[in-house]
C-alpha cells in the first residue's frame, strides 16, 4: 500500500489532522494507496507558503526568460517520466493505459509552449491625447492561484492550468481529487526535483468540504481555476465573488455530435463513437448527443451500435482494452441511475442499458456501452450531463432543425458536425453556440486552441495566448513629463 502526504514549501507534508484515506483501482474495486487528509490548516500552511514565494525569494527575482527557460525543463521532466506517470493514472482512474500515455506524453508540449511565451507577455505605450504625459501598461501575475482539478484526467486538466500560471509567475495551491491525487503528487516531486522554487507550487489533499472550501475562502488566494461540475462551479463563483477573486470555471456539456446525410458516414460513425465512448464517457467535452438527420437515421444508428457492440472492455493496463471502468463508485451509480431515468422517460434501449457482466471486467465498476433512440430534447437524458458511455440520439430535418436543438440547453462547450459541404460547415459554426465546434472531426485538442465553454458551461478559457491572459492583471502606469499640476479641485 502507497502513501502520498501533501507537498508543500518544497517538501511532503503529513496531514496536520493525522487522517488518511484510501484510494481505489476501479478495475480490481479495492484500494491501492493511502492519500493524506487536509484541512483548513493545511491550505492555510500551503497558501501561506504559495504568498511568501510569490512575494518574496527566487520566484519573483526571477526574468521572464529565466522563467521560460524553466518552463521548458519541466517539460523535459516530464516526457522524461510520461511511461510512469500514465501508469498512475490509469491504476487511479481505471483510463486506457493507451490513452493516458498518449495524453501525457503530449503534455510537454504544454510547457514548452507557456516556456516560449513567458517573455513574450508585453505590454504597450498609449497614444495619449493629453500633452505633458507618458502612459504604458504592463501586465503582472495576478498573484498565488488555487487550483481545482477532478478525476477524469488529472494531470492533463492540471497542465492546462499550471503551465500558463507559472509562465505569468504565479505560485499555485492545487487540490486535486479526492478520487486521483497521486499522479499531482509524484508530479510536483519531480517539478522539485527540475528547480521549481519552495512553494511555487503546492499540493493540498482531502476532499471539498475540508480543503476545496478552505482554498476557495482565503484571503490570499487571488483567483481560482476549477473545473468540473456546473453545481460546483457556481458554489465556487459565489464564494470566489465575496472577496472578489477572479475565476476561471471550466465546466459540464451536453454536447451535440450532429450529422448531416451528406457526410462521410464511415468517418462519422467512428468519429460519433469515439466522442462518446472513448474515455468511458467521462469527459466534459464528450458528444453524448448524438443528432441525426432524418433520411439517414435508421441506417446511421444501425451502424454507430454494431461499431460500438464490438468494444473490448476490460482491464485497461491491456493494448486490446477499448472501454475502461468508470472511476469511482459514485460516478458508477449515477451513471445507472440516468439509464434508469431513460428507460422511465419513454426513451428505447438499443445497445446495452446496464452494468457490464462480463468476466474480462472482474470486480470493477462497468457500464455498458448504452445508445437510447427515441429521445425528445426535452428529456432528462438530453439535457442533463451524464458522465459516462450513454449516447442519446435524436432525430433531426434540415439545418435550422438542428441548430435549434443543438442550442436547446443551458450547456455550450463543444459540438460536432458532420458534413461534406464546406459552405454548410461554416454556417453551423457561426450558428451553434458553444466554445469549440468541430467539423469531420471530434475531440481534437491542442496547447494552441483555446478551450472553454459557453452558457453554463463555464468562464473563461484554457490553452493559447487566452490562457496566460487569465493569470494576468493589466496595469495602467502615468508619467507626467512636463504638464502644469494646475488646480488640485478640478478634474484634469
Amino acid at each position: 500500500m502507497m502513501q502520498y502526504p501533501m507537498f508543500i514549501d518544497g517538501k511532503d507534508h503529513s496531514p496536520l489532522g493525522r487522517e488518511w484515506f484510501s484510494t481505489d483501482n476501479p478495475y480490481l474495486g479495492t484500494p491501492w494507496a493511502q492519500i493524506a487528509k487536509g484541512g483548513a490548516d493545511d491550505v492555510d500552511a500551503a497558501v501561506t507558503a504559495a504568498h511568501r514565494a510569490f512575494t518574496a525569494g527566487p520566484w519573483p527575482e526571477l526574468t521572464a526568460s529565466q522563467r521560460g527557460a524553466l518552463l521548458r525543463r519541466l517539460g523535459d521532466v516530464l516526457a522524461e517520466n510520461a511511461q510512469r506517470l500514465a501508469e498512475l493514472e490509469t491504476r487511479d482512474n481505471g483510463k486506457l493505459y493507451a490513452e493516458m500515455f498518449t495524453q501525457v506524453s503530449y503534455l510537454p508540449q504544454w510547457f514548452y509552449y507557456y516556456g516560449g511565451l513567458a517573455d513574450k507577455i508585453e505590454g504597450t505605450v498609449l497614444p495619449l491625447d493629453k500633452k505633458g504625459y507618458f502612459s504604458y501598461t504592463k501586465k503582472e501575475p495576478i498573484g498565488v492561484v488555487g487550483i481545482i482539478t477532478p478525476w477524469n484526467s488529472p494531470l492533463m486538466l492540471l497542465t492546462w492550468k499550471l503551465a500558463p500560471a507559472l509562465a505569468a509567475g504565479c505560485t499555485v495551491v492545487i487540490k486535486p481529487s479526492e478520487f486521483t491525487s497521486a499522479s499531482t503528487i509524484e508530479l510536483v516531486r519531480l517539478f522539485d526535483e527540475a528547480g521549481v522554487p519552495p512553494g511555487v507550487i503546492n499540493v493540498v489533499t482531502g476532499f471539498g468540504a475540508d480543503v476545496g472550501s478552505p482554498l476557495v475562502e482565503h484571503p490570499l488566494i487571488r483567483k481560482i481555476s476549477f473545473t468540473g461540475s456546473d453545481g460546483t462551479g457556481r458554489f465556487i463563483g459565489a464564494a470566489a465573488a465575496k472577496d472578489f477573486k477572479h475565476v476561471s470555471l471550466e465546466l459540464g456539456g451536453k454536447s451535440p455530435n450532429i450529422v448531416f446525410a451528406d457526410a462521410d458516414l464511415d468517418a462519422a460513425v467512428n468519429g460519433v463513437v469515439s466522442g462518446i465512448f472513448a474515455a468511458t464517457g467521462q469527459t466534459c467535452l464528450a458528444g453524448s448527443r448524438l443528432l441525426v438527420q432524418r433520411t439517414i437515421h435508421d441506417e446511421f444508428v444501425g451502424r454507430v451500435v454494431e461499431l460500438a457492440k464490438s468494444a473490448r472492455m476490460g482491464d485497461p493496463r491491456e493494448e486490446t482494452t477499448q472501454v475502461g471502468p468508470v472511476t469511482t463508485v459514485p460516478q458508477y451509480r449515477k451513471v445507472l441511475d440516468y439509464i434508469e431515468v431513460a428507460k422511465a422517460e419513454g426513451a428505447q434501449v438499443v445497445l446495452g442499458g446496464g452494468p457490464a457482466d462480463r468476466p474480462e471486467c472482474g470486480n470493477g465498476w462497468f457500464v455498458e456501452p448504452t445508445i437510447f433512440t427515441g429521445v425528445d430534447n426535452s428529456m432528462r437524458i438530453a439535457q442533463e450531463e451524464v458522465f459516462g458511455p450513454v449516447l442519446a440520439v435524436i432525430p433531426f430535418d434540415d439545418e435550422d432543425d438542428a441548430v435549434a436543438i443543438a442550442n436547446d440547453g443551458r450547456y455550450g462547450l463543444a459540438a460536432g458536425v458532420w458534413t461534406s459541404d464546406i459552405g454548410r460547415s461554416f454556417r453551423m459554426a457561426d450558428r451553434i453556440r458553444s466554445g469549440t465546434v468541430w467539423v469531420n472531426t471530434y475531440r481534437a485538442v491542442s496547447y494552441l486552441a483555446p478551450f472553454g465553454g459557453f452558457k453554463d458551461s463555464g468562464i473563461g478559457r484554457e490553452n493559447g495566448i487566452a490562457a496566460v491572459e487569465e493569470y494576468l492583471e493589466n496595469k495602467t502606469v502615468w508619467i507626467n513629463t512636463g504638464a502644469p499640476v494646475g488646480n488640485p479641485f478640478v478634474i484634469r
